[in-house]
């Protein structure tokens, strides 16, 4: 079998990554027409389809074997570089694709980023998705790490535990007197407006169910941003279950009301990454587990 050579490898990240051959050959600095034949000539030698001509591009099943081979290269370069002491080799920095859910990456995860990118030569490409979903961007090979709530590995994976992320049920004063009836607790949570990250977010429906024994009937704002999340909270648009350590100032000083202390909602989350032998993918790792032990609550005993 006729071997991938590194340009068409790279030239297929590139497609992915950017989402279009038009976007991948301004980076690559080349025309649109030589980026397509690069593919063409990648598809003749695996014998598949390795993409689909949609928009954004994304690869058919083959396609994401090839992309994890692909990544495996380009963090392998990225190893080299590092151990020769120059950001020379390949010209640029490496770049790590990492899916991390946006409460963490609001919260704790940049701190060990910034901790790895000064000491290494390497840039970051945060994929945001929620806890429960991350672990399918490690499958398809779209990254090579991952903040995830899926504790069984995925094939070709390592997986480690984080710690728990607690939430809290909060609200703004104003909102407690307007909807609650003035008073904070969870009577009436069932028929009062919420804020949601997204239509995947069933965090406060979850929260509503386990507290009242009722499904909740409320209308719903969808803000799918952690800052703006918290901050429509505390606007009084609606309740929320926010992450502790962004709820916590908030409440110490008035503008949110804890609706259930004794009720926080526990995220066990995990740190899956692939099993390769990588000085770099060691380094984050540490960092990662590092900032996880001084931000997050320990998991209780099962």
């Amino acid at each position: 079998m006729q071997r991938f050579t590194i340009d068409q490898l790279d030239t297929l990240r590139t497609i992915v990554d950017e989402g279009t051959f038009e976007a991948a050959a301004q980076r690559l600095h080349m025309t649109q027409s030589a980026v397509s034949q690069r593919i063409k000539q990648l598809e003749r030698i695996a014998g598949a389809i390795l993409l689909q001509r949609t928009t954004p591009v994304t690869p058919t099943a083959a396609g994401d074997v090839v992309l994890r081979h692909a990544r495996q290269i380009d963090l392998l370069t990225a190893d080299l570089v590092s151990e020769l002491g120059t950001t020379e080799v390949g010209g640029a920095p490496t770049t790590l694709p990492i899916a991390v859910n946006a409460d963490s990456s609001a919260t704790w995860f940049l701190d060990a980023l910034a901790e790895v990118a000064d000491a290494h030569p390497v840039v970051f490409d945060l994929r945001r998705a929620d806890q429960d979903r991350t672990s399918a961007l490690l499958r398809s090979g779209d990254v090579l790490a991952a903040v995830t709530a899926t504790r069984a590995p995925v094939q070709g994976c390592t997986v480690e535990p984080l710690g728990v992320m607690r939430y809290r049920a909060v609200a703004s004063a104003s909102f407690v007197e307007r909807r609650l009836g003035g008073t904070a607790g969870v009577d009436l949570l069932d028929r009062a407006p919420m804020v949601v990250f997204d239509r995947t977010d069933t965090l406060q429906h979850d929260f509503v169910r386990r507290v009242s024994g009722r499904d909740p009937r409320a209308p719903r704002h969808h803000v799918p941003a952690s800052a703006d999340f918290a901050r429509a909270t505390v606007l009084g648009l609606g309740w929320g279950m926010l992450p502790e350590a962004q709820a916590v100032d908030d409440i110490a000083a008035g503008r949110l009301v804890e609706l259930a202390p004794d009720s926080p909602v526990d995220v066990a989350l995990f740190w899956q990454r692939w099993t390769l032998d990588s000085p770099l993918l060691d380094a984050l790792t540490r960092a990662v587990l590092k900032t996880a032990r001084r931000s997050l609550h320990r998991a209780r005993p099962e």
